[in-house]
């Protein structure tokens, strides 16, 4: 079958026993769509009958947020697909006015629409493939030539296809208040509110975050961006997508979901942001990680005469398939680490540059990847020199550097064998700027030295080979 670049995925079994169907669904829907994969929620919805359905309000409860959370946590394992949960459709208990029958634009029109309702027969012929294009294309701007798929993904004996099997879904929002809240429970809406974040490369986790504010919000959201300072702390802040690229895809993906809303997209320059002083917004969403800082918004809000706002707590979408050098969490740092190594660019050809020896510096935070790419360069016919290396023969007993240290630092920070011990050193280096700056003053020239002897070293064998 045709593998289409974008996609509609049109869910009508009731969200109680869609939840656990998932993944065979999803699977499914990756095999036909390698893109753009957007989602409408119509539960209940028939395509069998002689009527064609028309699209009708859901209201926004917590068993639907917790579904949606549900929906991107299972679709991070086809990361190739950009899933887009539209909650047009989806509304607040306080804002169910009837939807308004036109045509929602998208920014990657459908070319395919695809749907978990089954025939009775199994068969990809039959009018329910009609009524299901004429139902996509009377709610969204899809291709002209529009396919249709029914999709009958192997569900296996665990998954019962049809009726409700009462298992509730992990909760996802936590309201500031602590009440008690039951899955049935509706969603209070407010009119405005605001949501923060770095968002580079816009991933599952940030889209729920995304989804959630869209949801509670009824008119404006204002999003801020991490800009400039508040990027510095980042794991690998050279990795980091440029401020108006981010802001690109971010600008998409909301338009996408919710065209009803305004949307003001701001620079994030300190902690605060407008969620500290503009007395209009009503409401703050915040992950596990950033709970504290919405109660600091708070604290620094009551300071300035302005109303607390109410803190919504998303909890943190788990990365089942994170390496041990990266966060268990859905995460922007885990994606740049797993970057190291690639080529982001083809390299830059600069034929007025003189023929000869360069020397290249690697520098970086630990984990930041230099051994990775010095080794990289190693294969490709450079010499390295390891300054760590370097440091090390630097103090051994003999070096140049030991005696200095020795007598810097006294005796009682060697071993038995008159090895300098590191971790005694560091101790009384690390946290001290004076005691730290007497090693440096001794280690660096010698450092420099020794780097100096092995550059022509290496220059020289090189010019012996050419």
């Amino acid at each position: 079958m045709a593998v289409f670049r974008s996609g509609l995925l049109v869910l009508t079994t009731p969200l109680t026993s869609l939840a656990p169907r998932l993944a065979p669904i999803l699977t499914s829907a990756a095999r036909l769509v390698n893109h753009t994969l957007y989602v409408h929620l119509q539960p209940g919805m028939c395509l069998g009958g002689p009527a064609q359905p028309q699209s009708s309000p859901v209201q926004a409860t917590f068993e639907v947020i917790d579904f949606i959370t549900h929906f991107y946590a299972g679709a991070d394992v086809h990361r190739h697909l950009d899933v887009r949960i539209l909650l047009t459709n989806i509304r607040t208990k306080s804002f169910l006015p009837p939807l308004t029958g036109s045509v929602q634009n998208l920014a990657h029109p459908p070319e395919v629409v695809l749907t978990d309702f089954q025939t009775l027969d199994g068969s990809q012929y039959n009018p329910a493939k009609q009524q299901l294009e004429r139902y996509a294309t009377s709610c969204y701007s899809c291709c002209p030539q529009l396919s249709s798929v029914l999709l009958y993904p192997d569900y296996g004996p665990g998954v019962l296809p049809v009726g409700s099997l009462d298992v509730p879904l992990p909760s996802t929002i936590s309201p500031a208040s602590p009440v008690g809240r039951s899955a049935k429970q509706p969603v209070r809406g407010h009119q405005r509110g605001a949501v923060g974040g770095t968002f580079d490369r816009l991933h599952n986790a940030h889209k729920v975050l995304l989804s959630v504010a869209c949801l509670l919000a009824q008119e404006q959201l204002v999003v801020g961006v991490a800009d400039k300072d508040l990027l510095k702390s980042k794991l690998l802040p050279e990795l980091l997508q440029p401020y108006a690229e981010r802001v690109e895809h971010l600008s998409e993906f909301l338009v996408d979901i919710k065209p009803s809303l305004t949307f003001d997209i701001i620079p994030l320059l300190d902690p605060y942001g407008p969620a500290g002083s503009d007395p209009s917004l009503e409401f703050l969403v915040v992950s596990e990680e950033t709970y504290r800082g919405g109660m600091a918004v708070n604290r620094f809000r009551l300071e300035n005469d302005l109303e607390e706002l109410t803190l919504y707590q998303i909890q943190l979408l788990k990365d089942l398939n994170h390496k041990e050098n990266e966060e268990d969490k859905v995460s922007s740092s885990s994606f740049r680490q797993q970057m190291l190594g690639n080529l982001l660019r083809p390299p830059h050809k600069r034929p007025e540059l003189p023929p000869g020896f360069y020397v290249i510096g690697l520098t970086g935070i630990s984990g930041s990847g230099k051994s990775s790419v010095a080794q990289r360069l190693k294969g490709l016919g450079a010499y390295v020199i390891d300054s760590d290396h370097l440091g090390h023969r630097a103090y051994a007993p003999g070096g140049p550097a030991y005696q200095p240290v020795v007598k810097a630092f006294g005796t009682d920070i060697l071993h038995k064998d008159g090895i300098i011990n590191r971790k005694v050193l560091g101790s009384r280096v690390f946290g001290n700027k004076k005691q730290l700056k007497i090693l440096t003053d001794i280690m660096w020239p010698v450092i420099a030295k020794l780097a100096r002897e092995e550059m022509e070293q290496a220059m020289a064998e090189a010019r012996i080979l050419l």
